[in-house]
């Protein structure tokens, strides 16, 4: 691949940090052990009825500062040590650190970064989540297209996903079912009404939904014991992720667990639906018997008041001059000026999806990442460009400290 105006970046040895008995754990050996037992009551408790198969399994807790983990069982290759009916250790450098399923030591686990939440019912919810990663392979659910759902980044985008975001608080807090009946076709009506202005939305909202959709409404179910509880963290996924700066990663951590809890009232054992390939706007829309209006645009314009829809779209409007200034920025940094490319080989990365801002036919921007691969570690704290097809990033020449490479030694 061409790199423009290539500028050598400033290279240093990996650094391997070690846990010291001198000091004190990252992570208590006895919180640990209590939040296994957590994890296994929930598992047990499901007795795979959810999805079929069991969500107990491997579990490892790290501290990302010190990489020191605690694991539930040992590792196929002995590299953790046994301590008080635990195992502990150091995750390698090599090894990013994120919530979710990852393969390591000749075991597929379930990855924690440590702290977990305080409270109880939060715990469980991002506990049970994170079990569901796991095992989602084991589904065989249709493959789904990714992609970098950049319309979620524009101003009707992000406008139709807020409406049909409070069309679905409305139906989960409706007190009749024809309250939330009508909400329920209301957030329908604002997704298709998105569809219509973005026809290759579809099938990338979809596979967002398909996995962390899935695991949050798996989280929701399984981490708060009565319906009144998973109402309440449905809709706290809602409010939470309705701050979010960008949602073309995060929107299905909110979305998921409504459109589940609803599927779990007017369609019980929906899960069986997901094996055709339908999607949960799809099965919804099957389950409550609701149609496309003709006028759609029109209908959508009127339904929007019913939701603060002016205010909320002059707000959008403010946030789309800001965005722009934004794009002009991150275009002169990663297309325009001096840069490193950097081709994958087997690459591992973690990111936060909350703050990235999509670039069109570039790529997305992600503000903070971590990138493992055969050719070392990129730390990129002040953004790196990730293609559409995820083959390549390329970060800015790191004259300003953008970002660090380390090859391994």
């Amino acid at each position: 691949m061409k790199v423009p105006r290539f500028t050598a970046v400033t290279l240093f040895p990996a650094l391997l940090i070690l846990a010291s008995a001198q000091t004190s754990q990252p992570i208590p050996v006895d919180t640990a052990r209590k939040y296994f037992a957590e994890a296994q009551s929930l598992c047990t408790t499901d007795h795979g009825r959810l999805w079929g198969i069991s969500l107990c399994g491997p579990i490892m807790f790290v501290d990302p500062a010190s990489r020191y983990m605690v694991a539930n069982q040992a590792d196929a290759k002995g590299l953790l040590k046994a301590d008080a009916g635990v195992f502990v250790g150091v995750l390698p450098d090599d090894q990013n650190i994120a919530n979710t399923a990852v393969e390591w030591s000749g075991v597929l686990w379930t990855q924690m970064l440590w702290p977990l939440p305080a409270d109880e019912r939060e715990r469980e919810t991002v506990i049970a989540h994170e079990l569901f990663h796991r095992i989602q392979g084991q589904l065989n659910l249709p493959k789904t297209i990714e992609g970098e759902n950049s319309q979620l980044d524009t101003l009707n985008g992000r406008y139709t996903l807020q409406l049909e975001e409070r069309a679905l608080a409305r139906a989960l807090d409706a007190q009749s079912d024809e309250d939330r009946k009508r909400a329920a076709g209301d957030a329908l009506l604002f997704r298709e009404e998105r569809y219509r202005l973005f026809p290759d939305a579809a099938g990338q909202e979809k596979s967002l939904e398909m996995n962390e959709g899935l695991a949050e409404y798996t989280g929701v179910r399984l981490g708060n014991p009565t319906s009144d509880e998973q109402v309440k963290a449905a809709l706290k996924d809602l409010s939470h992720h309705s701050e979010d700066v960008t949602f073309v990663r995060s929107f299905a951590y909110a979305t998921g667990p409504a459109y589940g809890l609803l599927l779990d009232r007017y369609s019980p054992g929906w899960w069986a639906q997901l094996k055709t390939g339908n999607g949960f706007d799809a099965m919804l829309r099957n389950a409550i018997h609701a149609g496309v209006p003709s006028n759609l645009e029109q209908t959508a314009q009127q339904q929007a008041a019913q939701y603060d829809g002016p205010k909320l779209y002059a707000a959008e409007e403010a946030r789309e001059t800001k965005r722009q200034q934004v794009i002009a920025a991150y275009r002169l940094k990663f297309l325009d000026g001096p840069v490193l490319i950097l081709q994958f080989l087997k690459m591992k990365v973690q990111f936060d999806p909350r703050n990235l801002q999509p670039l069109g036919s570039y790529g997305t921007v992600y503000p903070n990442m971590r990138i493992s691969d055969e050719w070392g570690i990129l730390e990129a704290k002040n953004g790196a460009l990730m293609k559409p097809d995820w083959s390549a990033v390329t970060v800015a020449a790191p004259r300003d400290g953008c970002c660090a490479f380390r090859p391994f030694r």
